[in-house]
């Protein structure tokens, strides 16, 4: 389909209600049927109607169809956070006695999942370098049923060939999820790559104003609905249809949103990479980094996310820049309107601070829909600031 009709109308059956421009809020917990066997038909098949919006609602109904379609899958869930479309999707595809293979440096609540939640339930995972595809082969074992991605991932950007890792997955009948928030359905199709289920945080850019939490999954409309049927209603962690309407709006820009940033990201990352303060730029797009040629074969663009090493002999140094910054907001996620940044040595306690560690100087920024010169400015004055704190 074409992007331009799946956004803006794909599934907007206006005539149903009153030609409205923008889709109805249709915020009812339950729907009303004339008939017993009506809603028995409904008891037994939630999926294919409205019974209670916990499980389908119209306004939800529209950005499903959307979502799919952008993935260039059959089907699509939304829950009511990224970290929860990975909790469903990861417990609807093992059992006791299996074993995952996942990428080393995943998101933090997956890696939670993994190693504290999982293992109570008898499934074992196994962490790999995923740059190196022959690492995933080495990995499995008889009873292993899932390979879990992120490319690329949110901080240095580590990026796997998705569709090496699909077609090693098919020939072995194991499972293939990644985590796709970096790229969006916009600069990357996963499942067309050959991974089963899809997923994103849509908080950040579907969402695109940092005024709602959202989590996508997408797939084909058999295991979707299995999901539906089991994890999706037992959780209980779908979205609620004024989210649901938030993202609708967010989608209407997306795409220009997308392309804004990213020409401001190109625009900050050359200027960066001239820097005397600035040690190593991560950027996939980036003709230095170590996967630039698998990044431009797989991703169709890179909007915002670029993460800095700083030239920095102490924690002082790092934190002066980042308190120094006067338009970028100290915060996590990204998609926003609004630029961010934030360092790595947020998470550490300040006596673990080693400056050998070149993690520990690493910040995180993210370019959103500001003038690429003004966040240029900033970035100067910010870095002059680590002078004062030698």
């Amino acid at each position: 389909m074409d992007l331009s009709y799946i956004i803006n109308e794909l599934g907007e059956e206006r005539e149903h209600y009153f030609n409205a421009i923008a889709p109805p809020i249709v915020q009812s917990s339950n729907f009303a049927f004339n008939t017993v066997a009506a809603l028995r038909d409904l008891l037994l098949d939630e999926y294919n109607g409205f019974l209670y919006s916990r499980g389908n609602n119209p306004t939800i109904d529209i950005l499903r169809q959307k979502l799919a379609a952008l993935d260039g899958a059959e089907d699509a869930l939304v829950f009511s956070s990224g970290a929860a479309a990975i909790f469903a999707a990861v417990l609807s595809q093992v059992k006791k006695g299996d074993h995952v293979v996942c990428v080393r440096d995943p998101y933090s609540w997956a890696r939670r999942l993994f190693e504290n939640i999982l293992p109570r339930f008898g499934v074992d995972t196994t962490f790999v370098d995923g740059t190196v595809t022959a690492n995933f082969e080495a990995a499995l074992r008889p009873n292993t049923s899932l390979i879990y991605l992120e490319s690329p991932n949110s901080l240095t950007f580590e990026l796997q060939d998705v569709a090496a890792v699909a077609q090693l997955a098919r020939s072995r009948n194991i499972t293939t999820i990644i985590d796709n928030s970096y790229c969006t359905p916009l600069y990357q199709q996963p499942y067309l790559a050959g991974i089963d289920l899809c997923l994103q945080s849509a908080t950040k850019f579907i969402s695109g104003h940092s005024d709602t939490m959202a989590g996508v999954l997408t797939g084909s409309r058999d295991r979707i609905r299995r999901i539906f049927a089991s994890e999706f209603l037992n959780i209980g962690s779908g979205i609620a249809p004024f989210n649901a309407w938030l993202l609708l709006r967010g989608l209407r820009t997306l795409e220009i949103r997308l392309q804004r940033s990213a020409d401001s990201t190109r625009k900050v990352v050359s200027w960066l990479k001239a820097h005397p303060r600035i040690q190593k730029i991560y950027f996939p797009l980036d003709p230095d980094f170590p996967q630039y040629e698998l990044a431009a074969r797989q991703m169709k663009g890179a909007a915002g996310l670029v993460t800095i090493q700083l030239k920095a002999g102490n924690r002082a140094q790092v934190e002066a820049f980042c308190n120094s910054l006067q338009h970028f907001l100290m915060a996590v996620s990204w998609g926003g309107h609004e630029s961010l940044a934030f360092p790595a040595c947020a998470g550490l306690r300040t006596e673990d601070f080693d400056v050998n560690d070149p993690r520990h100087s690493l910040v995180r920024l993210y370019i959103g829909l500001e003038d690429a010169g003004y966040l240029v400015a900033d970035l100067e004055q910010a870095l002059k600031k680590m002078d004062e704190a030698e």
